[in-house]
């Protein structure tokens, strides 16, 4: 196990439409997409995609979507733990003008404890606030052990005040800053009170303001992709944290200023693709992305 990804597995309906029906009208959407989703799944999907394998412990209900999602992770050379739900849990998103509204429907009441595993070898953790009895247990471990625990703050949960205490890298998301009453500028601070050595706050065309190891605030602007080829903004967050999560297993020697060029790279492959499966990149992909939108720098800086 070089990583190992806790999360809430959903299946994501995309659709594309220009008008959605009420009443007995009926529509007929233009585009759709059928993938797994849920933040911290994507973003191991996203981290396998890139050429590290990792663990994921993902609720999992014995029913056709549930083996539809099984087969998607065998697909990818994901190990899945499975934490046992009576129902799978849906999403249904439709992308527009660069957003996406999303009707969700969950189950996490979890039949079953979570699994326990053997951390030997393991070199990330990542959670996104799901299962979190789980969350607060293993972030816990690796700290004692080690670790490097990252966390995709995407909302308030009821664990995300304590979870933080054991998080060394928070990107959390603007919706978190709204729901606690902080600005961006706040919401840094107050990862820096919890103890988190990088965090920073994601704010989609505005890109990351983030905090390194010294404290000193850094401002990465996102790549200027022309706004007809934005597709589908869904997902782009979890991508990001996939991505993070694999270059620094993949670089170790390069500093978290390029592992998050890295993953905005990927996210900005992602937001030109319909749902999540289309949107995981490659390696290849990156680097196309990269050389495409220098942003006034050479090229050797990426290599």
């Amino acid at each position: 196990m070089q990583a190992l990804f806790i999360g809430q597995t959903y299946i994501d309906v995309t659709f594309i439409t220009d008008h959605m029906p009420v009443g007995d009208e009926k529509h007929v959407a233009s585009d759709y997409a059928v993938s797994f989703g849920g933040n911290a799944v994507t973003a191991a999907f996203c981290c396998s995609k890139l050429g590290v394998e990792p663990d994921l412990i993902a609720t999992v209900a014995n029913d056709w979507l549930g083996r539809m999602f099984q087969d998607m992770a065998t697909k990818y050379g994901i190990s899945i733990h499975p934490r046992k739900v009576k129902t799978s849990s849906l999403s249904f998103i439709m992308p527009k003008d660069g957003k996406r509204a999303i009707v969700r429907c969950r189950d996490d009441e979890h039949i079953h404890p979570f699994p326990i595993l053997n951390l030997a070898g393991c070199r990330v953790l990542h959670v996104d606030g799901h299962q979190p009895d789980a969350a607060i247990h293993y972030a816990k471990l690796c700290r004692e052990a080690g670790i490097l625990t990252s966390l995709d703050g995407g909302g308030l949960r009821s664990n995300t005040h304590e979870l933080l205490e054991y998080i060394d890298v928070a990107i959390v998301a603007e919706r978190l800053c709204e729901q606690m009453d902080k600005t961006p500028d706040d919401m840094l601070d107050y990862l820096k009170g919890r103890g988190c050595k990088i965090g920073g706050v994601t704010m989609g065309e505005h890109g990351l303001l983030w905090y390194d190891e010294s404290g000193a605030t850094k401002r990465l602007p996102a790549l200027p992709i022309p706004r007809h080829r934005v597709i589908d903004t869904n997902g782009a967050g979890d991508v990001f944290h996939g991505a993070y999560v694999y270059s620094f297993l993949a670089y170790p020697e390069k500093d978290w200023q390029n592992h998050f060029e890295f993953a905005r790279a990927a996210s900005t492959y992602k937001i030109q693709k319909l749902g999540n499966e289309a949107g995981l990149p490659t390696l290849a992909d990156i680097d196309t992305i990269r050389n495409g939108f220098q942003i006034g720098r050479r090229k050797e800086f990426w290599d």
